[in-house]
């Protein structure tokens, strides 16, 4: 097993992130919304070194073709959707940050919980800090276990998506419970 690394914030990634939704727009159909979430996404948070990328279809019959589009284009390494939770996982090892790609359709759970806890992050300082702190010492005790680290943050992002639904007026408490299922570990949020 290869040791968890966690890198500090770096200010490029959001132009980082426009280079790589251009370049990913142009490669799929139907114009799909492109979020960037995880780590990277939120100002002064360390992160594993890739950018992570949502790829939202109006759809779910837009998917196969966008799906077998990305496949197909040698640009990327197709992992299925893991989790069985529609979204479809697609790597690329670049360097100095890598991507991690998802294909899902509109409403997917999985993406509305992203994007709740990227918002809730973006907006509260001391959670980035805490966070920051918990995903060090998680991948210095993990020693390449996925598993102990992804579980270890669990609780954490459970918190913060209960923290998010208990506020009000800033849209988090209606974006919640828009969300159709249950909150699932932190390693199906790939958070």
């Amino acid at each position: 097993m290869h040791d968890i690394t966690i890198v500090e914030h770096d200010s490029s990634w959001p132009l980082l992130f426009e280079m790589r939704r251009r370049s990913i727009a142009a490669l799929l159909p139907f114009n799909p919304e492109i979020h960037h979430f995880g780590s990277t996404s939120i100002p002064g948070l360390a992160s594993k070194p890739r950018i992570d990328i949502d790829a939202v279809f109006a759809s779910e019959d837009e998917l196969p073709f966008a799906i077998e589009r990305i496949r197909t284009s040698g640009e990327y390494t197709f992992h299925g959707d893991p989790y069985d939770q529609g979204t479809w996982t697609f790597t690329r090892d670049e360097m100095p940050y890598g991507t991690r790609l998802y294909l899902c359709a509109a409403g997917n759970d999985v993406h509305a919980k992203r994007l709740i806890f990227r918002d809730y992050l973006r907006e509260h300082p001391e959670a980035v800090i805490a966070y920051a702190a918990l995903k060090r010492r998680l991948a210095a005790e993990a020693r390449g276990d996925w598993n102990y680290y992804s579980g270890g943050k669990t609780e954490f992002v459970m918190d913060i998506l209960c923290k998010a639904r208990a506020l009000q007026g800033a849209g988090f408490a209606r974006r919640v419970r828009e969300v159709k299922t249950p909150l699932s570990p932190a390693g199906d949020l790939d958070i």
